[in-house]
Formats: structure tokens, sequence, C-alpha cells
């Protein structure tokens, strides 16, 4: 593979991702602010212009917010692959490192440091977003203590699950041969149902307090949702997201009997028990028509298909120089070949954004049509309307925008599908 064939490739993905990016988030604002002043018809009896208002400048700010965030990722993507940031972090832990203890941990340090430095970069972006416009619309509760331990367990908890990870791929890479990335793919698919186990009762608590469900009333009532939708749970829980944000939500989480059903504190705060009934009957939605199901195979398949391509790209010097890195002669390039894979591949990913975004939307309606059937269409409409309100969710979007990048519909689109 020619290295000049591949950074023309990158380069123009690169450069045609940002400029899509850029284009559609101007659109998006253009769009919005024009709308700002004006509450649309079909909401203007329960939307107040207030609150319309509000939901718009809190998208302008966002808005504004990501053209600098992509303008700044798609600098680091270019310094880590053609300015050589990537290529000097490798030659200098190969040469401080691979003498003394040997070729795993010379390419452990790189994945970790890597890893720690895109963080550190990073950690600006997060605390402006956060302790900025999270904060100047109401929504951050987080202090800056309860940030950083939650960085520090993060981090913390990242190191202690991916290294060993890391360290089985890589040993993977070395001893299996051509197809090392079949079975590194197995490897990878058990740890993620693993961790999809063990994440609600061993991680998320670390993070979050998980008590169960204390309303009796309303707890019977989704208790007798959950049967008649043939649905089981190991318990059903309500997290303190208010100590952390204002936005609410309600999930599934785990797997197989694993299972459990988690409602922030600020949904039941704000939501009736038939509007609570609704939102969890969307959800059960989701798990009677298999989307669940579909996304993981969907990943799983992706992610196959993907290391298949890493399997043959490894063993390509010019994919190496021409993302400008010079590959060891002398040492393993199984870590700079993940690197540089991971660094390579979202500009090309990118353009797939409106195919995933279409599938997740019509998953959207069909959850919305399983709610309407299992629970009263009215409290599904009216628990949208105050979460979207709460959300600060703009009722006027770009259309354009919508389709590539919206997982869920738009208000207007979402309620006028409802039955009456």
């Amino acid at each position: 593979m020619p290295s000049s064939a591949v950074t023309l490739a990158f380069v123009a993905a690169v450069l045609l991702s940002l400029v899509t990016k850029l284009w559609l988030t101007t659109r998006q604002m253009r769009f919005v602010a024009g709308h700002r002043q004006q509450v649309p018809a079909a909401f203007s009896a329960t939307v107040t212009p207030q609150a319309h208002a509000r939901a718009a400048d809190y998208t302008l700010a966002k808005g504004r917010f990501a053209l600098f965030s992509t303008a700044f990722g798609t600098a680091l993507w270019v310094g880590w692959t053609l300015l050589g940031g990537l290529d000097a972090l490798n030659v200098a832990l190969r040469d401080a490192l691979l003498p003394r203890f040997g070729p795993m941990a010379y390419q452990l340090a790189l994945l970790a440091g890597f890893s720690l430095i895109g963080a550190l970069v990073e950690l600006p972006l997060e605390w402006y977003g956060t302790f900025r416009i999270e904060q100047r619309f109401g929504f951050n509760r987080m202090t800056l203590r309860l940030w950083v331990a939650d960085l520090a367990k993060g981090t913390l908890i990242g190191a202690l699950i991916g290294l060993p990870l890391a360290a089985l791929i890589l040993w993977i890479m070395a001893a299996s041969g051509g197809l090392w990335w079949l079975w590194a793919w197995g490897a990878w698919v058990a740890f993620n149902l693993v961790l999809l186990v063990l994440y609600p009762t061993w991680i998320a608590p670390l993070f979050n307090k998980f008590e169960p469900l204390a309303d009796e009333p309303l707890k019977a009532r989704v208790q007798a949702l959950m049967q008649r939708c043939g649905f089981a749970a190991k318990g059903l829980f309500v997290m303190d997201g208010s100590r952390r944000s204002a936005h609410a939500n309600a999930y599934f989480t785990g797997l197989g009997s694993a299972k459990r059903v988690v409602f922030f504190d600020t949904l039941l705060q704000r939501l009736t028990p038939g509007e609570v009934e609704a939102v969890l009957a969307h959800e059960l939605g989701h798990f009677k028509h298999k989307h669940v199901l579909q996304r993981l195979v969907a990943i799983f398949a992706l992610s196959l298909a993907g290391l298949a391509l890493l399997g043959w790209l490894a063993r390509q010097s010019g994919f190496y120089i021409g993302l400008g890195v010079a590959p060891n002669l002398a040492a393993p390039n199984d870590a700079l070949a993940l690197l540089l894979f991971m660094l390579a591949l979202p500009p090309f990913l990118f353009f797939v954004a409106p195919v995933t975004a279409h599938f997740s939307r019509r998953h959207e309606f069909q959850a919305d049509a399983y709610a309407c059937a299992q629970a009263d269409g009215r409290d599904l409409a009216s628990a949208l309307l105050k979460l979207h309100e709460d959300n600060a969710a703009t009722l006027t979007p770009d259309p354009l925008y919508v389709r590539f990048y919206y997982s869920h519909p738009p208000a207007s689109e979402r309620l006028a599908a409802l039955p009456p």
C-alpha cells in the first residue's frame, strides 16, 4: 500500500468531515436562531415563549462550543498523526522502556501514555462544558470536588479494566498469527458481555447511589406494566442523578438476569405516575422489538469487520508511514497499529452517522407505538413535552441536522406520530 495514498485518503476524510461538521452546526444555529422568537403553533398552548427562547439559547451555546471542539479535535488528529505526535511518543517510550522492561511493558506504556495525554488535553473542554455551559443554563449540580473525584475514579477504573484487556489483546496479536484479529474479536466480545453483567452492581455504584424504589403505588404500577409486557428485572432503583445534573432520564442496564430498571430521581420529581409508566413502557418497547439485541449484534459485526481490516493494515508499512509514524524495526508494532487505527477511523466513520441515526429514530418511533399500546398515549405525550422543556431541547432544529445527527426524532415529529 503506497504511503502517499494513505496520506491522501486520510487528509481528504479529515477535511471533508471537518467542513461537513462545521456546515451542519452553523446551519443548525442559524435555523434555531431564526425561530427563537416564535413558538411553533403545535406547541403554543403547552410551551411558553420564555421556555422556547431558553431552549434556543442553550442550543446556540452548545453549537458555538461544538464549532470550537470540532476544530480542536481535528487539530489533535493531525497533530498525533501527520505532525508526528504519536511518532515522537513512540520513540521516547520505546527507547526508554524496551531495553529494560521488554516489549509488553513498552506497548502498554504507549497505550497508557497516549490515553493519558489525550485525556489531559481534552480536560479543559470537559470542564468548560460542565462548569460554564451546563452551569449557565442551570443543569450542572456538580461541585468541582465531585468532578475531580469522578475523574480520579474513572481514571483508576479505566486503568484497572483497560490495561489487562490491552495486555490480552497485545498478547493475542503477537501469538495468534495472521488470524489474530478473529481471536481478539472473541476476547473483546466476551469482555463486553461480562462488563454488561458486572457494570450495574460493581461499577455504577462507585459513582452514584442506587436506592430501591420506595414509592409503593408507583412500584406496583411499574411491576404490573412489566408483567403485562413479559419483562423481568432484578430490581427497580432510583439513582441520585440530581447530585450531578438537572437532566432527567430512565434506563435499563445489565444483561440477562442482571437487568435493572433505573429511574433518575429528577425524573420521578417531575413526572406523574402515569407519565413515568409511559416512559418505562417506551423503554420496554426497545426490548420488545429487540432493538438492544440488534444494536449489540451490529456493534459486534462492525467491530469484527474493523479488526479484520486492521489485521491487513497492520502488515502494510505504508499504513504507518502514510499516517506520520515510522514503524518499529526491532520492536513489535501492535500497539502502534491499534493507536493509528483508532486515530484514522473516526473521519471515515463520520459519514456513516446518518445511517445509524436513521435506524435509531425508527426504533424510537416503534418504541413509542409500543408504549401507547401498553400505557396511556396522552401520558407519553405530556412526559415527552416535560422532558423536552426540562432538558431545554429545541423544538425547531434544522431538518438536515436532524437527519444527520439526531438519534431521537424531534418533538414535533415524535408527537405527531403518536396515536390519537
